[in-house]
């Protein structure tokens, strides 16, 4: 018995040592698979937090769009009072709540559970619009109207932030456990296909209720746009508070000791990668989508609401089959060359509107196709690729110990992809920021040709740091990435417990089970 106990602390017969974690790789590498063993419970769970982080970022993408015919409604209604200053700060306050969100909920959604994450994120959303839907200034006041949208906007930002990491990592876990060769696909498809048909969707509901209340009630259509962003999110939150956590996870979140150092050491050049392209993406995307309205409004003459609405609306349906070229590129052409490939574009469809800007803007339809193609490329490329190389860049690797002559459970393993993937979304929304704060003083000093000649830079930028810094996961099961991430922590010395406590309970039952069986 003694000879059996031996054998079982140590490896190949040797007293165990730090070097050792590295050769029970069979072992481990056994466990990791096992995360695409799901019962029935565990499989239904799977297929319904993907349903459903698509329901959650439909929402999102709702909320990322609906100040973009209500900057037009507040020009209209307030010309004086919603002046440049504040139409900026207005928008810009959900990024800067989304920031905040991206951040705080991907530490929430690594250390306390994606199910405590999304629950979150589902409130602030609620609460951030009903506050919109009823916002109003002090005796009338048009600036305590803003003031006060401005905070509402800004709790729904958090929510909205927040959604990206929680919405994103949960979906990349469950589709790696259901469909794991194509899982590329079916996160775009949930993820930025959804975001993406937020746009064409708020203009749609915005035709719809200027349709039935009139142009001459114009505050009745902003509160009902602002009121339907109530029930969107609404629509997931029974099933959210019953979800599960993926297995991945449960397996291996690390809640307490969590080794930034080691993980930011590791995957500095990644981080660069993911949060310096989706900085550009972001610094482009954003003030284009916001102000896009307001861009149209101004080469249509007399600026009618209607028509404008009409020329955004078809904007965003041509800016929506990028998204499915993406998701066919991705694993054929690997993740990083089609990110590269829709940066590209920018710099063609950038230099084409800004150096023949004023021929372009006299023939509307022509101008409307080149801004949407610009639109499409960038959600073909990094639209499509940058919350899938974000969520699978950063591994998820489990780690038993045994020394001492005793049976130690230190499940190594870390769902990084959270906490980075929010960090990575929160420098892309700070972009977003920067790039609407920025956009109408490029206008107004520059000119207007300026802001699509930029957004070509960026695409040459985005090139370069894409190619040097981006790793290409194509085809990579994310267990298998999370094997190398253990031997790194093993020979640094790393040793924690992580796990959640019924998947703690039985794999540590496991092991004790094994024990006995060789005693």
């Amino acid at each position: 018995m003694s000879d059996d106990k031996d054998h079982i602390n140590s490896v190949d017969g040797q007293e165990p040592n730090a070097g050792d974690l590295r050769k029970v790789t069979a072992k481990t590498e056994a466990e990791l698979k096992a995360a695409h063993d799901l019962d029935k419970k565990e499989s239904l769970s799977a297929y319904f937090t993907i349903l459903a982080a698509g329901f959650g970022l439909i929402s999102d993408g709702y909320q990322n769009n609906l100040m973009t015919m209500s900057n037009v409604i507040f020009k209209q209604l307030y010309p004086s009072a919603y002046t440049s200053i504040v139409s900026t700060r207005v928008s810009n306050s959900l990024l800067v709540g989304a920031v905040l969100g991206q951040v705080f909920v991907g530490l929430i959604c690594d250390r306390v559970g994606r199910k405590v994450a999304l629950v979150s994120t589902t409130l602030l959303i609620v609460i951030g619009a009903t506050l919109g839907t009823a916002a109003h200034g002090a005796h009338g006041s048009a600036q305590g109207l803003f003031w006060f949208l401005t905070i509402a906007r800004g709790i729904t930002g958090v929510g909205v932030g927040g959604e990206y990491p929680a919405s994103s990592t949960s979906a990349s876990e469950a589709a790696n456990e259901t469909a794991q060769k194509n899982r590329g696909p079916v996160f775009i498809m949930v993820t930025n296909f959804v975001l993406s048909v937020g746009g064409p969707l708020a203009v749609s509901v915005f035709l719809i209720v200027l349709s039935a209340a009139g142009e001459n009630h114009l505050e009745t259509v902003w509160r009902v746009c602002f009121g339907i962003g109530i029930l969107l999110p609404l629509t997931v939150f029974f099933f959210r508070l019953r979800m599960l956590s993926s297995k991945l996870y449960r397996k291996g979140a690390i809640k307490r000791r969590v080794p930034y150092g080691l993980v930011f050491k590791r995957y500095w050049r990644e981080l660069i990668g993911t949060c310096g392209a989706w900085f550009l993406y972001d610094f482009v995307t954003f003030p284009n989508g916001v102000f896009s309205g307001t861009i149209i409004s101004s080469v249509i003459p007399n600026g009618n609401i209607k028509a404008t609405a009409e020329w955004q609306l078809l904007l965003g349906i041509i800016a929506l089959p990028g998204v499915f070229v993406g998701a066919y590129l991705c694993n054929r052409l690997g993740r990083r060359n089609t990110m590269m490939l829709g940066f590209s574009g920018y710099l063609l469809f950038g230099l084409i509107i800004g150096v023949a800007y004023d021929q372009i803007t006299k023939i509307i339809p022509l101008f409307v196709i080149f801004y949407g193609l610009m639109q499409s490329v960038g959600n073909m490329g990094p639209g499509d690729m940058l919350g899938l190389t974000s969520s699978e860049s950063y591994a998820t690797p489990i780690r038993y110990v045994i020394h001492d002559n005793q049976m130690i459970l230190c499940k190594i393993q870390i769902i990084n992809s959270g906490t980075c993937y929010g960090l990575s979304a929160a420098i892309g929304k700070t972009g977003a920021a920067v790039g609407t704060q920025a956009f109408t003083p490029i206008q107004n000093n520059l000119g207007k040709r300026w802001t699509f000649i930029i957004a070509a830079i960026c695409g040459v930028t985005g090139v370069l740091i894409t190619y040097f810094c981006v790793p290409d996961m194509t085809g990579v099961d994310l267990a298998d990435e999370d094997a190398k991430f253990m031997k790194y922590l093993a020979d640094n010395g790393w040793e924690g417990e992580v796990g959640e406590d019924d998947e703690k309970g039985i794999l540590a039952d496991h092991h004790v089970a094994e024990v006995g069986s060789v005693e």
